[in-house]
């Protein structure tokens, strides 16, 4: 047997097996709030939503990050074909809450089926999707055969696989299944050269493998309403007289290095105001009450409070926000990244709102995303070691106004650029053209089909060539 299909067959078997305990597992997670109180079925595969008649789409998205870069994807394959059914699937609630509001409304949205055998098939029957798009790292045996054993195209955009995965996948019991499952995509979009060399090196088969940039470069616009916007100009006026600067992302422990550059910051510069951006939100109530018996004076902004003279920590425990907020500091430090373990966050986001930037050193994957701002101007990203060097930087950028403007408008012209550069080389156009491929499969015969994937895959290649990214 191949040694591929073999290790696929023993994932399966365990997959089944575990299915009674991976169900105790929703339940507990459900009683914990981290599942939907009652949507939580979606992720045994059973829909909660009807399947209208018609081709459909589906695009799995794991969090809220990876579904925000697919929402432009999807809209545009909606305004090349109308008539198209798009779902959208998300696996944790703060993207749900999130993406609930942002997404076109004829989509349909639900949360991803975990990967057991009856859950996908379960899933697959439901909705009967003519293409699959998985967003970034979302590769799953069981989802990605069952899915090319009924003739479904599959795709994975904004391609990437983390160090410590690829060196997994790349061990010899698994270095044949992920082969395997490599070989079922019709298209593979990796975010940067070095994932597309990561994913070669995996075996996945050269033709289907298109350059196009990191779409978190490209950030769309989705407007904020009256009342959020008179929100945050309230917001902006009662910080008019402070000296602020922003923490966004933060992961537990990274907290403290924060409280700690706040301490130092306040006793140079007493109208310091620090805004505390959580990973997760509802950590936001703890690091109050942490920040408070140590001394601060702290607004929540779920409680909607105005700030007090005394005022100097805003701690921003609500959803969907970020990108409002960087509009209101000079500077962003993006978290995830001091502590060994982390892997950073999208540093995009804050460049686009024109904020001087700072992150730790342990970045992940977004290091290419830091690599190429910098070599694009060297002031748009500053990476600091810890805690005293972080200290040292903002102070300096504190006291040092021509230094601040010099790296703010650094970022904002370098993101300025590989925004631009992302759009113009365009992906959306090649997800667009599979599904067009998917959704006519039914005229071909299963060798006849691959074939024109291939050369379908070998043309978009040809195209991209003088872009410099293939």
């Amino acid at each position: 047997m191949n040694p591929g299909l073999a290790a696929y067959k023993l994932y399966r078997a365990l997959t089944y097996a575990a299915s009674p305990l991976i169900r105790l597992h929703l339940q507990w997670r459900r009683f914990r709030g981290l599942e939907h109180l009652q949507r939580w079925p979606e992720r045994l595969g059973h829909a909660s939503q009807p399947r209208k008649p018609g081709p459909l789409v589906w695009f799995h998205a794991v969090s809220l990050g990876e579904g925000m870069i697919a929402i432009p994807v999807i809209k545009h394959c909606i305004r090349k074909m109308p008539n198209l059914n798009v779902l959208v699937t998300i696996t944790t609630l703060s993207a749900f809450e999130v993406l609930s509001k942002k997404i076109p409304s004829e989509v349909i949205l639900q949360f991803s089926p975990v990967d057991t055998p009856s859950s996908i098939r379960s899933f697959l029957h439901y909705w009967k999707p003519s293409a699959i798009v998985l967003m970034e790292s979302e590769l799953w045996p069981n989802l990605i055969m069952d899915a090319s054993k009924n003739g479904i195209t599959l795709a994975l955009l904004n391609a990437r696989i983390s160090e410590k995965s690829f060196k997994l996948w790349s061990g010899p019991v698994l270095l044949p299944l992920i082969s395997l499952m490599l070989s079922k995509f019709s298209l593979i979009v990796p975010l940067s050269t070095e994932q597309g060399i990561r994913f070669q090196l995996l075996q996945a088969p050269p033709y289907i493998i298109n350059f196009s940039g990191d779409l978190k470069y490209v950030i769309e616009d989705f407007g904020v309403n009256e009342c959020g916007r008179m929100n945050i100009d309230n917001l902006r006026q009662q910080l008019s007289h402070k000296q602020v600067w922003m923490a966004s992302s933060i992961h537990r422990g990274e907290e403290e290095i924060i409280s700690g550059v706040h301490n130092v910051l306040m006793q140079l510069r007493p109208n310091i105001m620090t805004i505390i951006v959580p990973r997760h939100p509802q950590q936001g109530r703890e690091i109050a009450k942490k920040l408070e018996r140590q001394g601060h004076y702290v607004v929540l902004r779920s409680q909607h409070e105005r700030f007090k003279p005394e005022t100097n920590i805003y701690v921003v425990d609500t959803l969907g926000e970020l990108r409002q907020m960087y509009t209101l500091t000079p500077i962003a430090v993006i978290g995830g990244s001091f502590l060994p373990g982390l892997s950073g966050h999208n540093i995009s986001e804050a460049a686009a709102a024109g904020c001087a930037i700072l992150t730790g050193r342990h970045v992940g994957h977004f290091s290419h995303m830091v690599l190429e701002m910098q070599q694009l101007n060297p002031l748009s990203v500053l990476q600091v070691s810890g805690k005293l060097e972080l200290e040292k930087s903002l102070t300096e950028l504190f006291t040092n106004t021509t230094l601040l403007e010099a790296r703010r408008r650094a970022a904002k012209e370098a993101f300025s650029f590989k925004g631009w550069f992302s759009k113009r080389v365009d992906a959306y156009q090649l997800v667009s053209e599979l599904i067009v491929v998917g959704l006519e499969r039914a005229s071909y015969g299963r060798t006849d089909w691959k074939g024109r994937v291939k050369q379908q895959s070998i043309a978009a290649g040809n195209q991209l060539s003088g872009t410099g990214l293939w």
